[in-house]
C-alpha cells in the first residue's frame, strides 16, 4: 500500500512541477510583495498622510519615518522581484514587518471587535514573515549551491 501511494505522489509531483515555471514564481513573489509596493506607492503619491500614519504610530521624526518606510518597501520589493540581492530584499520586508506587526497590531491592548481584527491581522502578518523568511532561504540556498558549482574545478 505504501508504495502505490509513494508511485502516485511521485506522478503528481511530476505532473505538477510542469507548472513550476519562473514566471509562476514571480507572479507568487509578485503576490508577496503586491501589499508593499501598494503601501509604498501610496505613501510616495501623499506624502503628508504618511506622516499623518507615523504621527498616529507614535513615530518621531515623522518625515523620516515616511521616507524610509517608502524607500524600503518599494526598494526592498524591487529587489525580491527582480533577484538583485534577493535574500537581503525579503529579511528587509521581514524584519519591516515584523516590527510593523508589533507596532499597529497590538491585539493584546483591544477589546471586542478591534480586538479581534487586530489579532486577524497580526497572524495574516506572521504569514508574510514567513513567507518572506522562506524567499530568503531558498535564495541562499541557491547561491550557495551554485558557488559550490562555480567553484568546483571539474
Amino acid at each position: 500500500m505504501m508504495k502505490d501511494h509513494a508511485g502516485a505522489e511521485t506522478r503528481f509531483v511530476a505532473w505538477l512541477s510542469r507548472f513550476a515555471t519562473p514566471g509562476l514564481r514571480w507572479l507568487g513573489l509578485l503576490g508577496l510583495c503586491a501589499a508593499y509596493l501598494q503601501g509604498g506607492w501610496d505613501k510616495a503619491l501623499d506624502f503628508t498622510a504618511a506622516i499623518a500614519e507615523m504621527h498616529h504610530f507614535g513615530l518621531s521624526p515623522a518625515a523620516v519615518f515616511a521616507a524610509a518606510a517608502i524607500t524600503l518597501e518599494l526598494g526592498a520589493s524591487a529587489m525580491v522581484l527582480a533577484g538583485f540581492y534577493r535574500w537581503l530584499g525579503a529579511l528587509s520586508l521581514m524584519v519591516f514587518t515584523l516590527l510593523s506587526t508589533f507596532l499597529a497590531n497590538r491585539f493584546w491592548d483591544a477589546v471586542g471587535l478591534d480586538r479581534a481584527m487586530s489579532k486577524n491581522a497580526f497572524f495574516e502578518h506572521l504569514g508574510l514573515i514567513g513567507g518572506f523568511l522562506l524567499v530568503a532561504w531558498c535564495d541562499i540556498r541557491e547561491r550557495t549551491r551554485q558557488g559550490r558549482r562555480n567553484s568546483d574545478p571539474g
